[in-house]
């Protein structure tokens, strides 16, 4: 039989009371206030807590005070990174950024959620599945992003949207639910 731990860690359903998990937990909190209490000019330091705390981090990534996450090592981020201030990824299944994304303040990108039925949420459990952003994507202030979405490349998503499904790449999305309203041009020559 599986611990709650293998179970988080293969992205299964798993009890989020476990010791184990309280403890991953218990360090992202320590390495987000550590990250949060670096003095707000000195970036490459910010970058340096970042690389260490997170799964991967590539070039020019930077966040704004106060960042919060609920593992740190399944947050895997590319190059050209901005995320604006009071970012929260609940990271406890993996979130994949891609290049030259933009984030608004205030926005909340998570991959748990909790079982509809009561005896469910009394037993502590936590439904998990992989959040995917693709490259040139610009996500506004406010947005909550839920697990199991994948946004493709080009992609703005409006400000205070919830995006609870899909949204394909070159499109505009704004509403609760996030909708795609129009087609976006891609003018990047790669």
């Amino acid at each position: 039989m599986m611990s709650e731990l293998e179970k988080y860690m293969k992205g299964m359903d798993h009890c989020y009371a476990d010791e184990e998990i309280i403890a991953l937990k218990t360090n992202a909190l320590i390495q987000c206030d550590k990250f949060n209490s670096i003095d707000p000019t000195d970036y490459e330091k910010q970058y340096e807590q970042l690389k260490n705390m997170l799964g991967s981090v590539g070039e020019n990534v930077w966040i704004a005070r106060y960042f919060h996450c609920d593992n740190g090592k399944n947050i895997f981020i590319g190059d050209n990174f901005t995320g604006n201030h009071n970012l929260t990824i609940l990271d406890i299944n993996k979130i994949y950024i891609g290049d030259d994304v933009m984030i608004g303040p205030g926005t909340v990108i998570t991959s748990v959620g909790h079982p509809l039925n009561p005896q469910g949420r009394r037993n502590h459990i936590s439904i998990t599945d992989e959040v995917h952003i693709g490259s040139d994507v610009w996500i506004g202030a406010n947005v909550t992003i839920l697990p199991g979405v994948t946004i493709g490349d080009n992609v703005v998503v409006a400000a205070g949207a919830v995006v609870n499904k899909d949204i394909p790449s070159n499109s505009l999305a704004v509403g609760v639910p996030a909708r795609v309203i129009r087609k976006l041009e891609n003018d990047v020559d790669d």
